[in-house]
């Protein structure tokens, strides 16, 4: 059984624990607020892209327009760009997308080359052996399109070149502030025809709804021109997307795993609290027994010694 100081020691080290808890969960509450507002504000203007660019497809009516809306016929080789925390104490935020990524890999039975955002998911994969090529680290809270622009860019001329037949992101989508769900969503080429729909849908998220393509565009000047410009605006687009709703599912599930480490730790304070008071009384117990018995001791004592004087003057 621990001693007292045992658990007085236990107690005061649980409140410390609690009190740092409490702090990362009062952080990550102030920075997801933040991360929802800019995911909410920015995935209206994503999904209405990704709607115009599959018109602009279907318009063209099987014509290419650019090399990154064309698929390939065949696919040999795949990249996951694959986003996680640098953190962790998120509760199963990182192992969560780590494993989703990692059995669509297996799902997809090709060779796969990862560009992994995030230490965790970097840990992870160097820990499997896989074939990582480039990693990203340290991305602010507040990411900018020109942030991930070197992964775009690795992505883009690895897809261009034939390096890779086709780019997907891994990552959290952010449903709400208790539902993150790991996803992985087809990047590269910009069709919603992809080699994860065929053999692993139920990892791949569902693409926004978008119109039968009866649309009539004109372009200005000429639809190569302006094609150009806009395809790879969108292919960042897509990638700032879907870093914006991993953060938001990182703060959120941080936030979650934080207060339920805080309501943990009150009850084991509460509970090393009832036993401390218990052991104390125990040993309070004891000494009051102790002092009875001595005290009962002593008095048989002089009892026994006033008797033998009042024997020895009768």
């Amino acid at each position: 059984m621990a001693t007292l100081k045992e658990v007085k020691n236990r107690i005061r080290s649980v409140k410390n624990i609690a009190q740092i808890t409490r702090a990362l969960e009062a952080v990550s509450a102030s920075r997801v607020r933040r991360a929802q507002a800019r995911v909410l504000a920015s995935r209206a203007y994503s999904e209405k892209a990704w709607e115009m660019l599959l018109n602009i497809q279907a318009a063209s009516q099987g014509t290419p327009l650019h090399p990154l809306l064309t698929s390939r016929p065949e696919v040999n080789k795949v990249m996951v760009v694959l986003i996680t925390a640098d953190r962790g104490l998120a509760g199963a935020y990182n192992t969560n997308v780590v494993r989703v990524a990692q059995r669509f890999a297996t799902r997809l039975g090709k060779p796969v080359q990862y560009v992994t955002v995030g230490r965790k998911g970097r840990d992870s994969m160097a820990r499997t052996g896989a074939n990582i090529i480039a990693e990203f680290n340290d991305i602010p809270a507040e990411p900018s399109i020109s942030d991930i622009s070197a992964i775009a860019r690795i992505a883009t001329e690895a897809y261009l070149s034939g390096e890779v037949d086709e780019v997907l992101i891994a990552y959290t989508d952010f449903v709400n502030m208790l539902a993150q769900r790991p996803s992985v969503l087809g990047w590269l080429p910009l069709t919603t025809d992809t080699v994860a729909q065929q053999v692993a849908s139920e990892y791949v998220k569902d693409v926004a709804v978008v119109t039968d393509g009866s649309q009539v565009y004109e372009f200005e000047p000429d639809p190569v021109a302006v094609v150009n410009e806009i395809v790879p605006r969108f292919t960042e687009l897509q990638l700032y997307q879907a870093l914006l709703e991993a953060q938001a599912s990182e703060h959120a599930a941080r936030m979650a795993a934080m207060k339920n480490a805080t309501d943990n730790a009150t009850q084991l304070t509460s509970d090393l609290t009832l036993q401390y008071n218990k052991a104390r009384q125990a040993s309070i117990t004891a000494e009051i027994l102790d002092i009875v018995g001595g005290a009962n001791a002593l008095q048989q004592s002089i009892d026994k010694a006033a008797k033998q004087i009042l024997d020895a003057v009768g």
